[in-house]
C-alpha cells in the first residue's frame, strides 16, 4: 500500500517515521519543507500538492493542528478531495470535531474513497516509540483494510464505530487529561507549601489511588524543570473547546470544563499561546512564591517503549 503523509509536527512527524522506518512507500507535504527533507532524505517522495498525493497514493493520512487546516488541505482547488477516487482511503489522524470530521467524510464517499477517523492518545515520546494508542471511526472493512498501517504506527487499536466516534472519544480523553494536569498542579503546589519533598510526592502519587499516566508524564517535566511535553496552550484550549462542543450538542450541562478553559485561556493569555501546557502551573507558583521543582529528579521523561514490538487490537464487539 502506498501511503501519503500530511502534516509533519510534532506528532505527524514521529508517526510518518514509522512508517518509513518500517519500509512502506512513503509520500509526505508538509507547509514547511525542511520538516520533509530528513524523511525525503530516508527514501520519501514528495507531492507538490494534495491532489498529487491523492492521486499516487492508496491511503493519504493527515495530521493537521487544527479543523481548519484540514478542510483547507481537503477542499483546496488542488486538495485531496480533487485527486481522491474509489478503492483510496483518507484516513484523518488530527484532534479534530465529530461534526467536521463527518462533513468532510460525505465528500470522501461522493468521490468514492472511504473515510477513516483514526486520532492518537499518549503523548508524542509514546508517538515515537509506536506504542501510541490509536481510535479507528470507520466501516469496519475499511478498519480490517488499513490495520496494517495502524499497528504500524500504534500499540493499542480500537476500532471505535461509525466515522466521527474515534474524535468524540479523543477529546473526551484530552479532556480527562487536562483536568487531571490542573489538579496535579495543585496537588505539587499544596505539597511543596505543606513541606513535603517533592521527590517522595511523586513517588507516593505513583504508587497510590491518586496516579495516572498524566502524573507519570507530565509531573515528571514538571519537576524536572523541563515543561516540555511538546503540546502547548493553544491546543490545549482548542481541544477542550471540542470538547465542550461536544457537550453542547448533546445538552449536557458541564461545569468543569468551562472552568478548565478559562484556566488555560487565562495561561494563554499570561504566558503565550505556544507555552508548553504543563507551564499552567505557574499560575500557582507565581502567587505563592514557590518553585515546584525536585533535585536529582531525571533530566529525560522516562522511556515506556514496550520491550517487544507487536500491538492490540482492542476487542469491542463490532
Amino acid at each position: 500500500m502506498k501511503v501519503g503523509f500530511i502534516g509533519l509536527g510534532n506528532v505527524g512527524g514521529k508517526l510518518s517515521g514509522s512508517l518509513l522506518r518500517n519500509g512502506y512507500d512513503l509520500t509526505v507535504r508538509d507547509l514547511d519543507q525542511d520538516a520533509a527533507q530528513p524523511f525525503l532524505d530516508g527514501g520519501a517522495h514528495w507531492a507538490d500538492s494534495p491532489k498529487e498525493m491523492a492521486e499516487a497514493c492508496d491511503l493519504v493520512i493527515t495530521c493537521l493542528p487544527s479543523p481548519a487546516a484540514s478542510a483547507a488541505v481537503m477542499e483546496a482547488e488542488d486538495g485531496l478531495l480533487a485527486g481522491l477516487g474509489p478503492g483510496k482511503i483518507w484516513a484523518e489522524m488530527s484532534t479534530t470535531d465529530e461534526a467536521e470530521v463527518k462533513r468532510l467524510g460525505a465528500m470522501v464517499e461522493a468521490a468514492g474513497a472511504e473515510p477513516v477517523d483514526c486520532p492518537v492518545s499518549g503523548g508524542c515520546h509514546r508517538a515515537a516509540t509506536g506504542n501510541i494508542a490509536i481510535f479507528a471511526g470507520c466501516e469496519r472493512e475499511t478498519f480490517e483494510r488499513m490495520l496494517p498501517i495502524l499497528t504500524t504506527m500504534g500499540r493499542g487499536i480500537l476500532h471505535t464505530g461509525e466515522l466521527g466516534s474515534a474524535s468524540v472519544l479523543k477529546v473526551v480523553t484530552n479532556y480527562l487529561a487536562t483536568a487531571n494536569l490542573v489538579t496535579l498542579a495543585e496537588a505539587l503546589v499544596t505539597s511543596k507549601a505543606a513541606g513535603m519533598d517533592l521527590n517522595t510526592t511523586y513517588e507516593a502519587i505513583r504508587i497510590s489511588s491518586g496516579n495516572s499516566f498524566v502524573h507519570e508524564t507530565e509531573s515528571q517535566v514538571i519537576l524536572n524543570g523541563s515543561r516540555d511535553i511538546n503540546f502547548t496552550m493553544d491546543l490545549v484550549v482548542k481541544d477542550i473547546s471540542l470538547f465542550q462542543e461536544v457537550a453542547d450538542r448533546a445538552e449536557v450541562p458541564l461545569e468543569i470544563s468551562p472552568m478548565l478553559k478559562e484556566i488555560f485561556l487565562d495561561a494563554q493569555d499570561r504566558y503565550g499561546p505556544r507555552e508548553w501546557s504543563p507551564n499552567v502551573i505557574k499560575r500557582l507558583e507565581e502567587p505563592t512564591g514557590l518553585s515546584i521543582l525536585a533535585d536529582g529528579f531525571p533530566a529525560e521523561m522516562l522511556d515506556d517503549e514496550p520491550e517487544e514490538p507487536g500491538y492490540e487490537v482492542i476487542p469491542t464487539g463490532k
